[in-house]
């Protein structure tokens, strides 16, 4: 019995744990002829998020403004082949320019933060991209 009841808790969290994976939507930032900026929308729920890639080139400003009615709602900046993100927004805000280190591809994650996330709360934004 001790078994039966170890095998239905452990199908159980099985069955759970899948409930929280999140779908990552892939999406590539393409500027209108003669243009240098973007605006971007569209909206993240629960533990989904987006994740934009655009190619810039070493000793570009990347300028990025996130606007959403969820202040739960941030986004991070992420160098080709890097393990960490170059701009994290929950910690310093989102609104920045960067200066660009080295040419590539670029990803910028919008995301919500876990306690939204667990909510399954949903987050429409506005993203401004520009590159000068």
């Amino acid at each position: 019995m001790k078994r039966y009841i170890a095998l239905v808790a452990a199908l159980l969290t099985l069955g759970s744990t899948a409930s929280f994976a999140d779908t990552v939507r892939q999406e590539t930032v393409r500027f209108a002829r003669g243009t240098s900026g973007a605006t971007l929308t569209g909206q993240v729920r629960g533990y989904d998020s987006v994740q934009y890639s655009m190619g810039v080139s070493a000793g570009q400003r990347l300028d990025l403004q996130l606007d959403s009615g969820n202040s739960s709602l941030y986004f991070n900046v992420t160098a080709p082949g890097a393990s960490e993100a170059l701009y994290n927004s929950s910690i310093s805000g989102n609104g920045t320019s960067i200066t660009i280190p080295s040419s590539g591809t670029y990803l910028i994650e919008v995301y919500l933060m876990r306690n939204a996330a667990r909510r399954n709360e949903t987050a429409p934004y506005t993203m401004t991209v520009y590159v000068e």
